[in-house]
């Protein structure tokens, strides 16, 4: 009898525990939810609310309205909201494009090949995506307007991809030091060149990595304000630049609620995107990250 009643306050006290450990996890992720979605709920809720309203402090959609949407693409008071996605895409995608093909060959020259100096290369690769954006405002603008380049595309595309590399070649080079070397060899076997090795049986093993990183780096792209401020122009300026240049009505009120609808209209792409994809992207950013 002693014995079993011993054991049955254990078992409790074990339960409990559990428990206890359980509404700490869901009291967590609650909180890291709030903390993450709080904002563009706001941001979403503001949007479909009626400009009169905007600093109605009610938590729920009250006063609806779709005016907000249709003040954002009213260019009649100057917001080229429009012309400012699609230069959003059009920089965003050839930015995407340029890293991706130079990123994956240095990622996989880093991860396969060996040479001198391999490490300090990496290293350099590693710091130049701590480097200060900040830092390379006056010299940029000086360069493009000695050029010329001052209100292209390229003046965008150019830096974007130098700050979106980095990021490239250190997620792929990880993923790529992890695939087996006996594929690539019995390719060699097969007769396959290097070249078609990589590009045949390598590559489409990477197509997990690369899909992580290609929509990293998109949205990287997209998000970059502060050059794309200084070296764009009306007809090039992205949606970043754009949205904080938006006016309404009366130019001495800021034009919270049409700000709000295009931050809903830019961002519910993209969260669509990561919802649908976020197996692969999961399965990419954890990719290479165990050794075997």
């Amino acid at each position: 009898m002693s014995v079993r009643t011993a054991e049955k306050p254990a078992a409790q006290a074990v339960s409990w525990t559990q428990r206890l450990r359980s509404v700490r996890l869901y009291v967590g992720v609650a909180i890291v939810l709030v903390w993450g979605l709080g904002p563009f709920y706001w941001m979403t809720v503001t949007a479909f609310r009626d400009p009169d309203y905007t600093f109605d402090s009610t938590p729920w959609p009250t006063h609806l309205t779709f005016e907000n949407f249709r003040n954002a693409f009213d260019t009649s008071r100057g917001n080229n909201f429009g012309k400012a996605l699609a230069n959003s895409v059009i920089i965003g995608s050839a930015t995407t494009v340029v890293a991706l093909v130079l990123g994956v060959m240095a990622a996989y020259a880093l991860a396969r090949l060996t040479f001198r100096g391999k490490y300090l290369v990496s290293g350099l690769i590693l710091s130049a995506s701590m480097f200060p954006v900040v830092v390379l405002v006056t010299p940029l603008f000086q360069l493009f307007t000695n050029i010329g380049w001052i209100g292209k595309y390229q003046a965008m595309i150019i830096p974007n991809i130098s700050f979106v590399l980095p990021m490239t070649v250190y997620i792929l080079a990880s993923f790529f030091a992890e695939l087996p070397w006996e594929l690539e060899e019995a390719a060699r076997i097969d007769g396959a060149t290097k070249l078609q090795a990589f590009r045949l049986v390598m590559l489409p093993l990477a197509a997990p990595a690369v899909f992580t990183t290609a929509i990293l780096a998109f949205i990287a792209a997209v998000n970059e304000y502060l050059l794309a401020r200084l070296l764009s122009s009306g007809s090039t300026e992205p949606v970043t630049v754009a949205v904080a240049r938006f006016s309404g009505n009366d130019p001495l009120v800021e034009p919270y609620a049409a700000i709000m609808a295009a931050g809903v209209m830019v961002s519910i792409p993209l969260v669509i995107m990561v919802l649908l994809f976020q197996r692969r992207i999961i399965s990419g950013l954890t990719a290479g990250g165990v050794k075997s």
